[in-house]
């Protein structure tokens, strides 16, 4: 049973890449058994959690979620199984006082343990999108200053986690803990462009026809960063002194746009 995660990391397309999965579910069924990423949530849920605080409980918690979703898995059925969720490597640095990905390699480690005492017959592979250095800084930035108090200005943010955002140490950190297991990768600035964007060098791990492939749907850039004024707008009131429930209603004012 060929298993391959898409475990992020976040802000590198990943929810581009799951809208085109779902998007195209029908025709890639009879090759493929998508895990709709709501299937994970409550296991990346659980990895946050653990890698902010390294509560030996919430790994417990992690690889119990892991098996709720893994328990089910037909290994009769030929088709190799696709799942798709960044929040299997952690905290975005940033949030709850994580400061970089160290996470994610013990994470992945307990993603591959837990499948192969389920489905010891199960060859998993681990692929992960990328992003260029000062990018990801911004776009990570522009998140945080969505969904979260963040007071510190781009310049600021892009000086104090310019380590975390070396996505390709990351990725050989995780390859190191992994093997000999696969550990794929493809960078953000390469697969934008091409037909099915973020979903291309996924699709590239799979023997499909190409036929098929051609067929498929394209998928817009999802969760995109605000515009730089909005982003402005946003600091701002992060940085006022407005309670939580009026920043929350201004913010969500502010991006809803006119109307």
């Amino acid at each position: 049973m060929r298993v391959i995660l898409h475990a992020g990391v976040h802000k590198t397309g990943t929810t581009t890449l799951q809208q085109a999965l779902h998007r195209n579910r029908r025709a890639l069924r009879p090759h493929l058994r998508q895990i709709a990423r709501s299937r994970l949530i409550p296991a990346g849920r659980t990895a946050r959690a653990w890698s902010a605080g390294r509560d030996p409980l919430e790994m417990a918690l992690f690889r119990y979620e892991l098996a709720e979703v893994m328990q089910d898995w037909d290994s009769a059925d030929p088709r190799p199984i696709v799942a798709s969720c960044e929040d299997l490597v952690g905290n975005m640095p940033g949030r709850h006082g994580v400061e970089s990905y160290a996470a994610a390699a013990p994470l992945m480690q307990a993603i591959a343990e837990t499948l192969q005492e389920l489905h010891p017959e199960a060859r998993p592979e681990f692929y992960f999108s990328t992003r260029a250095p000062e990018d990801w800084l911004a776009s990570v930035h522009a998140q945080h200053l969505a969904a979260m108090r963040m007071t510190l200005s781009a310049e600021d943010f892009a000086a104090r986690y310019r380590a975390a955002a070396n996505l390709d140490a990351v990725v050989d950190d995780i390859a190191a803990a992994l093997a000999p297991l696969p550990v794929h990768r493809a960078a953000l600035e390469q697969s934008r462009d091409r037909p099915l964007g973020p979903l291309d060098p996924l699709l590239d791990l799979l023997d499909l026809p190409a036929t098929l492939r051609a067929g498929l749907q394209p998928q817009p850039p999802a969760n995109t960063a605000p515009p730089a004024d909005c982003s402005a707008e946003l600091l701002a009131l992060n940085r006022s002194d407005l309670d939580d429930a009026a920043l929350r209603t201004a913010k969500h004012k502010l991006l809803a746009g006119p109307g």
